[in-house]
C-alpha cells in the first residue's frame, strides 16, 4: 500500500513539473511569432483549396475533394488507434470475459472499414468526377 502511495505522488509530482514546462513553453510560444506562422498556415489552407476549386473547375467539387483529402490524412491516426485498442479489447481484457471479447472483434471490424472506406471515397470521388462528370 506504501509503494501504491509513494508511486502515486511521484506521477503527480512529475505531471505538475511537466504542465508547469508546458505553461511556461506555451507562454514563450505565443510570445514569439506564433501567430504569424498561424497566419502562414491559414494561407496554406486557403492556396490549398483554390487549387482543389481550379483543379476541379467548381467550387463545390473542389471543396468536397479538398474535405476528403483532409478525412483520408486524419482517418489514418484515428482507425490506427481505433484497432489498437479494439485488438486489446479483444484478446488482452476478452480471454476473460466472452462479451468484451466479441465488443472487442466488432469494434475492429467497424474501425478496418471505415479506414477502408475513408482512403477510397477520395478515389472513387476522382473517377466519378474526372470519368464521368464534368469534362
Amino acid at each position: 500500500m506504501k509503494k501504491a502511495i509513494v508511486f502515486a505522488l511521484v506521477l503527480i509530482v512529475c505531471f505538475c513539473i511537466f504542465c508547469a514546462n508546458a505553461v511556461y513553453g506555451a507562454e514563450e510560444i505565443l510570445n514569439s511569432d506564433t501567430t504569424s506562422k498561424m497566419i502562414e498556415m491559414s494561407e496554406q489552407q486557403k492556396d490549398e483549396l483554390e487549387d482543389y476549386k481550379e483543379k476541379y473547375g467548381s467550387d463545390a467539387y473542389g471543396f468536397t475533394a479538398f474535405i476528403l483529402n483532409k478525412v483520408r490524412i486524419f482517418s489514418i491516426p484515428f482507425c490506427f488507434l481505433g484497432i489498437v485498442i479494439s485488438a486489446i479489447y479483444q484478446y488482452v481484457i476478452g480471454i476473460r470475459k466472452l462479451d468484451v471479447k466479441y465488443r472487442g472483434f466488432y469494434t475492429m471490424i467497424a474501425f478496418i472499414t471505415l479506414f477502408v472506406i475513408a482512403q477510397v471515397l477520395p478515389l472513387v470521388f476522382v473517377i466519378v468526377i474526372k470519368g464521368f462528370g464534368r469534362s
